[in-house]
């Protein structure tokens, strides 16, 4: 039966490693010329590094067996190459480089060379490769579900591709133990040519999915310029509206009610006629972190335009008012003084609320807005909250029988031309 198995092994290992190491080095030249027309991807550096590294672990095993170089070096090179790949993914989500888990490969590899026997069992050295590679895409997968950006859309392939990998470098160290000694060996020559092409599939789909993720990244960065203002580095009203919809969807979920909160800076045009756009650009910067810094985490605050700042918050009229009065209490005092000079900036607030959540977010805006407007009027650095409108009883009505889900009846309303499951108006 080996020598069946031996017999039946058509693909010739040393063209399949040639062909990997030419399609390694051409995938890490080509990785490496991206870099260099966008240096700041420095993973695809790391990425460019490795593919070639790999590349030259495949020429070396390629070589002359008179060639003078140790017989653990291509092992040695290519799991070196896989810890190289595993700090890319690290550098890509600009975490720190992970120095023992990603190089333990090359270590464990040179250790296992020096036992007694290891070199003469053909098997023995293809279930240790196989551990080991498999250990590095496991790695290489949790790495890339660590990723701290939520925003990626690419979910399925970076994770699908590296676990098939590795499940399939451990095929051999389960089906080890069912063959008996005399096939092991038949069957690890065979599983090497195996590996060989899956190697070189693998490496031809990582390369694309490195390319997909670089692609994905590039777009974020477009659309978070295109919703960020650039002096604060908060939102901008169009970033504002796109999350401010997001967190209302999940407030109606939980049946909670949102506030809008409007931020005016006090006298800031006078400020700037005072002391300069220089020193009205610093206040607005350190208003922007001060209210970022009083929010909470799934909270919301955009810069509108000029002094104008907004926040959108879950829960109602108290914890509206809390915020508001936080925010201005820690602007009253981190806007005493800028670059040396007395300023004394303070600034104004108004908040509306709502617990319907099919009102327009504007209509929410100007409720604030008239908010902000009397506590100017009141004299400026303080917090006013516009009391809800009530809803017409029909709609109370309405609202209690959807919460306690109750059909609703189509039937006249008693305010004429509406039905009586349309929300009325106050």
């Amino acid at each position: 039966m080996a020598s069946v198995l031996l017999v039946s092994s058509t693909f010739n290992v040393p063209t399949l490693l040639l062909v990997g190491m030419a399609v390694a080095a051409l995938l890490g030249l080509f990785m490496l010329l991206i870099w260099l027309q966008d240096r700041a991807m420095r993973a695809l550096a790391w990425w460019g590094a490795a593919y070639l590294i790999g590349g030259a672990a495949m020429a070396l095993w390629n070589a002359p067996d008179d060639w003078p170089f140790p017989t653990w070096m291509p092992g040695a090179l290519l799991f070196l190459a896989c810890g190289i790949v595993v700090n890319g993914v690290r550098v890509f989500h600009r975490q720190p480089l992970r120095y023992i888990g990603a190089y333990f490969g090359p270590v464990v590899w040179c250790g296992l060379t020096q036992l007694p026997g290891f070199e003469d069992g053909r098997g023995a050295r293809l279930i240790a490769g196989a551990i080991i590679v498999a250990a590095y895409t496991f790695l290489i997968t949790f790495e890339l579900r660590h990723d701290r950006r939520k925003s990626m859309r690419l979910s399925g392939p970076p994770f699908l591709v590296p676990v098939v990998h590795a499940t399939i470098f451990l095929l051999p160290v389960a089906l080890n133990e069912m063959f008996p000694g005399p096939m092991r060996e038949a069957f690890a020559g065979i599983w090497f040519q195996l590996f060989a092409i899956e190697t070189i599939l693998y490496a031809v789909g990582t390369a694309f999915i490195v390319l997909l993720l670089v692609k994905d990244h590039h777009v974020q960065i477009h659309k978070t310029a295109a919703s960020t203002d650039p002096l604060t580095g908060l939102f901008n009203r169009r970033g504002f509206h796109e999350a401010a919809a997001q967190l209302r969807m999940r407030a109606a979920k939980k049946r909670e009610p949102v506030s809008v909160l409007m931020f005016d800076l006090d006298h800031f045009k006078s400020i700037n006629d005072r002391f300069g756009h220089a020193t009205g650009d610093d206040v607005i910067h350190r208003f922007a972190r001060t209210a970022a810094d009083s929010m909470r985490a799934d909270d919301i605050v955009a810069r509108l335009g000029g002094e104008e700042f907004a926040a959108i918050v879950a829960g109602g009229e108290e914890v509206a008012a809390l915020i508001g009065e936080r925010v201005r209490g820690n602007f009253q005092t981190a806007g005493t003084h800028f670059n040396e000079i007395a300023i004394n900036a303070t600034v104004s607030v108004g908040a509306a609320v709502t617990r319907d959540s099919a009102l327009d977010l504007h209509v929410l805006l100007d409720r604030a807005d008239a908010a902000l407007y009397q506590a100017k009027k009141g004299g400026r650095n303080r917090v006013t909250v516009a009391a809800e409108p009530q809803p017409h009883p029909v709609a109370r009505h309405i609202a209690a029988a959807r919460a306690a889900n109750l059909p609703v009846v189509h039937s006249p309303s008693l305010v004429p031309g509406s039905p009586v499951d349309t929300p009325v108006p106050a």
